[in-house]
């Protein structure tokens, strides 16, 4: 058995991204993030679709029609193509994402 909020780093360089199952059809990571955001002028535009919950901390997802506000506990379904970056993490704190990559 294993914690999803176990072995949390002490600095954080770098957002980690962590899979924690991976099969053909779908891939389960733990994103930890602080403060980091995508670099400038760049998009996601994944071939699968993503389910992501925030578990820790706070997000906000810009897409091309808007902004996303992520708070503990929220959740979203991004289908495969729809492009979208990550504008502003929680600085101060730890920020902890569940990511399920899946392809229908």
């Amino acid at each position: 058995m294993t914690n999803l909020l176990a072995d949390l780093p002490a600095q954080l360089p770098e957002e980690l991204i962590q899979t924690l199952l991976s099969t053909p059809q779908m891939r389960i990571e733990r994103i930890i993030s602080q403060g980091h955001v995508s670099p400038p002028d760049f998009w996601y535009d994944q071939d699968e679709e993503e389910w992501v919950l925030l578990i820790q901390g706070a997000a906000r997802l810009q897409f091309d029609d808007g902004l996303v506000e992520l708070k503990p506990g929220n959740f979203l379904n991004i289908p495969a193509h729809r492009k979208h970056r990550v504008e502003w993490t929680t600085p101060g704190e730890l920020t902890i994402w569940l990511a399920i990559h899946y392809r229908r």
